[in-house]
């Protein structure tokens, strides 16, 4: 190559050091978050300035300041050496960053104390800033254990599926699956793991679980510990596991709605009112009150009780037995049978009867 050609290629790789540097330091700087305190040391009823850089975008954020730690080996005791009741709630911008005043709290243990900042959900982000509470209690950290150490070896996963009673409201179960290894100096027997269930943006719900088991340095081993919720829970929830104080791993967890609840009360809705007035028609059918005409007699009707009395001849106790009703259109006074009783005399239909005058040449 000619030192024309050279120098055109140098030149160029410069141009590119230099247009790919900012991108550099931007990815660098996104894989490490850091904070800013406005103040070393402040006291009670004060506040300071947090600001951070490096986060991730849109990212939602919780400030503390906690007790037993020093940003080298973070907050060993979890959030419960921490001043939660005066912990505040920060969302970084377009670029990752953030500013939050934070008022002064004493933790619930001794100092030294640190600025915890550490994302709510989504991938598991923290970063620590040395912070000392003027009049708070100093006690040296316990000394650190060079025993035996765990670390999540590979990406934790939930194995298991919901059921049919499930669907019905039954407490959705899981098993959270990974592997672990030791990376201290001695071995580790029966460990106790602590299993939190987060929903949405509230803290974890902590529960412990002991693994049977022995795991030699530098050995692995594949754990499955159960994860259970309350019977109806559903939505968006994050499992975590923590051991020795620390967060080791985070699983989100998407349980679904139990349609079975509301198909149920669907149903009471639709077949309690039904029923209901199903029972309240029969038991206005049962005391209403019943017209004179439509009262049924018990017993021997009135034309059967007719036909039995002695001396009545059926065509009479027929006649005795059907009620006189008047007619629509004659009134009470210009009603034939009312007024007139028959229109003709009254005669016996007997051919024997002597008052009957016969024809002459009759037989």
């Amino acid at each position: 190559m000619s030192p024309s050609g050279r120098v055109r290629w140098a030149a160029l790789v410069a141009v590119l050091a230099l247009l790919l540097a900012p991108l550099a330091g931007t990815a660098a700087a996104a894989e490490k978050p850091s904070v800013k305190l406005s103040k070393s040391q402040a006291g009670t009823g004060s506040s300071i300035t947090v600001s951070g850089d490096g986060w991730r975008q849109r990212a939602l954020l919780m400030i503390l300041i906690c007790g037993q730690a020093v940003p080298s080996r973070g907050v060993p005791g979890g959030t419960n050496s921490c001043a939660n009741a005066d912990g505040r709630a920060v969302t970084t911008d377009s670029k990752g960053r953030f500013s939050r005043k934070l008022p002064v709290a004493e933790p619930p243990v001794p100092c030294p104390c640190v600025v915890h900042v550490a994302t709510v959900t989504g991938a598991k982000a923290e970063a620590d800033a040395i912070f000392q509470v003027a009049g708070h209690a100093v006690e040296p950290l316990p000394a650190e254990t060079d025993g035996g150490r765990l670390s999540v070896l590979t990406d934790t996963r939930l194995d298991g599926s919901g059921g049919l009673l499930t669907w019905f409201g039954a407490p959705p179960a899981r098993t959270l699956v990974f592997t672990v290894g030791n990376v201290g100096t001695s071995a580790v027997k029966n460990p106790v793991f602590q299993v939190g269930t987060a929903h949405g943006v509230f803290a974890p719900q902590w529960e412990e679980q002991q693994w049977r088991g022995t795991i030699q340095p530098g050995k692995k081993a594949r754990l499955e510990l159960p994860v259970e919720l309350t019977g109806g829970a559903h939505g968006e929830y994050t499992v975590s596991l923590k051991y020795g104080g620390k967060v080791l791993a985070e699983q989100p967890w998407d349980v679904g709605r139990p349609w079975g609840v509301t198909l149920f009360w669907v149903l009471v809705c639709l077949v309690v009112p039904a029923a209901l007035f199903r029972i309240g028609m029969a038991v206005v059918d049962r005391v209403r009150p019943r017209p004179a005409g439509g009262i049924r007699h018990r017993g021997l009707r009135l034309p059967e009780l007719a036909l039995r009395l002695p001396g009545l001849k059926p065509s009479t106790a027929a006649h005795a037995a059907t009620p006189t009703s008047t007619l629509p259109w004659f009134t009470p006074d210009a009603d034939p049978g009312a007024a007139g009783g028959r229109l003709s005399a009254p005669h016996d239909d007997s051919p024997t009867s002597p008052t009957t005058p016969t024809r002459e040449g009759s037989p």
